[in-house]
């Protein structure tokens, strides 16, 4: 069997740039730079990356068709993602300004570690334009006679794509001279970021079926 390159280079190009465009995910995993640390980050970025195997799972087992379908499913979905933006939005307003932490200070950087990656994983599983994304993409970019093995290489690929991306984003927003620039802004941040969420989650509540 002849691997689809092709195919595989249209799709990787559809999700890159779909990828790269500000959202949720960006707005999250650079909070977390700020905020936190760069290992936070990092693990946040390991959980969006995480959540995109899901989506493919259920995208190639035909059950994001039933939730693309059905406008009760999908109002769950959508509601349930913009009541957890709106719960981070008020964490994130109620936080303290960040700071530079104390030198040596790692006081539970492994204990964060799962909450990190818990709120890199569920701020994009609870995205309803991730599962009408998906449809979109393998009904219109991949081949139904393309097998099932090259379709989970497919969405592996993706989900090292986005994580890779995301490295890059946390490496670059961790870097001492932009983190103290963020730094400056004190509450501002805070404030700044809060409101993000709050929009991101009126596009949610919004978003409809096509």
């Amino acid at each position: 069997m002849d691997f689809p390159w092709l195919e595989f280079a249209g799709l990787m190009l559809a999700f890159g740039i779909n990828a790269v465009i500000p959202g949720a995910d960006f707005a999250m995993v650079l909070r977390q730079s700020i905020a936190h640390d760069r290992r936070a980050a990092l693990f946040t970025s390991a959980g969006i990356a995480t959540s995109i195997l899901v989506h493919g799972s259920y995208t190639l087992l035909g059950v994001g068709v039933i939730v693309g379908q059905s406008l009760l499913l999908f109002n769950i979905l959508k509601w349930l993602g913009a009541a957890y933006l709106v719960y981070l939005a008020i964490s994130a307003l109620r936080s303290p300004p960040p700071k530079a932490p104390e030198p040596g200070d790692l006081t539970g950087a492994r204990r964060g570690d799962l909450a990190a990656f818990a709120l890199g994983f569920l701020t994009n599983l609870l995205n309803p334009k991730a599962v009408l994304f998906f449809l979109a993409l393998f009904t219109s970019l991949v081949s139904a006679h393309t097998h099932m093995d090259v379709k989970v290489i497919y969405v592996l690929a993706m989900s090292l794509m986005l994580f890779a991306w995301f490295a890059l984003v946390s490496v670059f927003f961790t870097t001492p001279s932009v983190r103290q620039g963020f730094f400056r802004f004190g509450r501002w941040f805070n404030r700044v970021t809060g409101i993000t969420f709050i929009l991101l989650a009126v596009r949610v509540a919004i978003a409809q079926q096509h």
